[in-house]
């Protein structure tokens, strides 16, 4: 009998380990942590988010989009996807919520403050769903994942800030893949004239007398750990931003990141 108990223990221990393995525990490349989320945010994010995309981040992804507190990494994070799975076995699935970061903040020492479409959607079903946003506050594990937008290429959105032909700022939405924008240069079709832009605020990236005539973007990408320090990348908009562009408006890259 001793024997037999050892058995069921040792039993016990696999099917335990197994759970945690099948729910991404550290080893597997997953962060512990927590997760809150916000009012009002059931059917969409919100349009006042941090990396300030308005109207387009309250319905990007599906409304399945986060505020967070380090990750947001002062607007170099806005955008960034992540896989984020609560740990409750009684309520939540086994693939979790794939979120947008839009917006940073912080509450009770959780990284992530998700919408309540995100935070419902970890749920096993929808009435599981229900139940965990009764809970409020549970803990969580997450992990950086590629984003994907099919059939969108990456834009470029001109911010109404920008005032022709004086100061322009715009944004870059719908990029994919897992690295990160860090620098962005605005390059002049003709004379070859390039200018590095600074980013302004949340993930607007923004210059003063900004070159004339038609406008190329390139964009470098990088990873956002050690692993990816020699891996950066050019990338070049197949094209241009009118010469005559005007706040508000928005223009297809004619190009996506692969992955």
């Amino acid at each position: 009998m001793a024997f037999l108990s050892k058995i069921l223990n040792l039993s016990a221990i696999l099917m335990v380990g197994f759970i945690y393995f099948a729910r991404g525990d550290g080893s597997a490349g997953f962060t512990q942590s927590k997760a809150v989320y916000y009012p009002n945010s059931i059917q969409q994010g919100t349009q006042y988010g941090s990396c300030e995309y308005g109207a387009f981040g309250a319905t990007l992804n599906g409304g399945d989009v986060s505020a967070a507190s380090r990750l947001y990494r002062n607007g170099v994070g806005c955008g960034a996807c992540y896989q984020v799975l609560c740990t409750n076995n009684k309520y939540c699935s086994t693939n979790g919520v794939k979120i947008v970061i839009t917006d940073s903040g912080a509450s009770d020492s959780t990284d992530f403050i998700l919408s309540q479409h995100a935070f419902a959607g970890m749920g096993q079903t929808p009435d599981a769903g229900l139940a965990i946003l009764a809970l409020g506050y549970v803990g969580i594990q997450y992990r950086r994942v590629p984003c994907n937008y099919p059939n969108k290429n990456i834009s470029f959105y001109i911010d109404k800030s920008s005032n022709f032909p004086y100061y322009l700022a715009f944004q870059i939405w719908y990029h994919s893949g897992d690295k990160d924008i860090t620098a962005v240069q605005l390059c002049e079709t003709i004379s070859l004239t390039c200018k590095l832009l600074e980013r302004s605020h949340g993930a607007t990236w923004a210059v003063g007398s900004p070159p004339s005539g038609p406008l190329s973007i390139r964009m470098l990408l990088s990873g956002d750990n050690d692993n990816d320090d020699n891996d950066d990348t050019w990338l070049v908009s197949a094209n241009n931003i009118p010469q005559n562009w005007t706040a508000g408006a928005i223009y297809d890259s004619g190009m996506q990141v692969q992955i």
